[in-house]
């Protein structure tokens, strides 16, 4: 095993650590070994979660709308796919969503677009097509193997798929790590159903008995301000302080790819990666989740009780 600055977790680099091993996941903390793989979403530790709506690894650029309007839509390329997939491991996450890829259709030549980045990347993960059971969607060539996914870095039991009750688009992946619950949307474009939408995660969000992020492409047009009372009513921020656009990816104009966290979680770092290879472009946030001592103090010194 060899340990060198050379292979350093981003966030291992950023924070300090003496050395890490990317191949086992293994930092050293002033001569103390920690394992990032059996320690995610434990407290006290930095995680790295990137979002990206990758669009079926279908491509951009004018010849998506050849020979005709979202004709792209139809074909999926294994180099969109590479880039993509080496793009993410550069970024080295410990957990990834993913908004719209293929599991498996005609389109990706049969190539389920989740297990192939996760293979490369050495994650597990869990993946469903986003569509509801009792929708005719199911029962379509290629549109039924239209899903999310999340990767993470060790195997984890604790994934739950919920469904909203309104909207074409319906599935909630949800993630259970050591001390953080995860969830990853895609809303409906239709801002009645996104309305409705936010209101069936609201509870979702209350019930969970972790810190919460909630993070995807909400298709908020309007940015945070549609996100306002939800936001509030759940106790979430936004992790995305400046408001970073990350829709069209060539000339962004629009935030609707989300991270949205809980007052337990710390946030460590934002960024929006200048990448094209879908029409979004992916947001990365590094996050650690408070130790009881740090959620305890800080509540000491603003006088407003964490966990309250």
């Amino acid at each position: 095993m060899q340990f060198g600055v050379a292979r350093r977790h981003p966030l291992v680099a950023r924070l300090g650590a003496d050395a890490y091993d990317a191949d086992h996941r293994i930092s050293i903390y002033n001569g103390v070994r920690v394992n990032f793989a059996r320690r995610l979403g434990g407290s006290g530790f930095p995680l790295r979660l990137l979002i990206y709506n990758i669009r079926y690894a279908a491509g951009t650029g004018p010849a998506f709308h050849l020979p005709l309007p979202g004709a792209g839509y139809l074909r999926s390329k294994r180099r969109v796919l590479d880039e993509i997939t080496n793009f993410i491991r550069r970024e080295d996450p410990d957990l990834v969503g993913l908004i719209e890829v293929d599991t498996g259709s005609v389109r990706s030549g049969f190539v389920n677009q989740a297990e192939y980045i996760a293979k490369h990347l050495g994650h597990y993960t869990v993946y469903e097509c986003k569509y509801g059971a009792a929708s005719l969607n199911n029962q379509l060539p290629i549109v039924r193997k239209q899903g999310n996914a999340i990767l993470a870095a060790p195997r984890v039991n604790g994934e739950r798929f919920h469904y909203f009750p309104t909207g074409i688009k319906r599935l909630i992946i949800e993630m259970e790590l050591d001390d953080v619950c995860v969830f990853l949307v895609h809303l409906s474009i239709k801002y009645r159903h996104r309305q409705e939408q936010l209101r069936h995660l609201h509870d979702l969000v209350l019930a969970a008995q972790k810190p919460v992020v909630v993070a995807g492409d909400f298709n908020t047009f309007s940015g945070t301000n549609e996100l306002y009372l939800f936001m509030r009513a759940t106790g979430l921020r936004s992790a995305n302080v400046s408001s970073l656009a990350s829709f069209p990816a060539r000339f962004p104009r629009f935030e609707l790819d989300f991270v949205l966290v809980s007052r337990e979680i710390d946030l460590i770092d934002f960024h929006v990666p200048e990448v094209l290879h879908s029409d979004h472009r992916p947001v990365v946030c590094d996050f650690q989740v408070l130790t009881l001592t740090e959620i305890t103090q800080r509540g000491e010194r603003t006088g407003i009780p964490l966990l309250a």
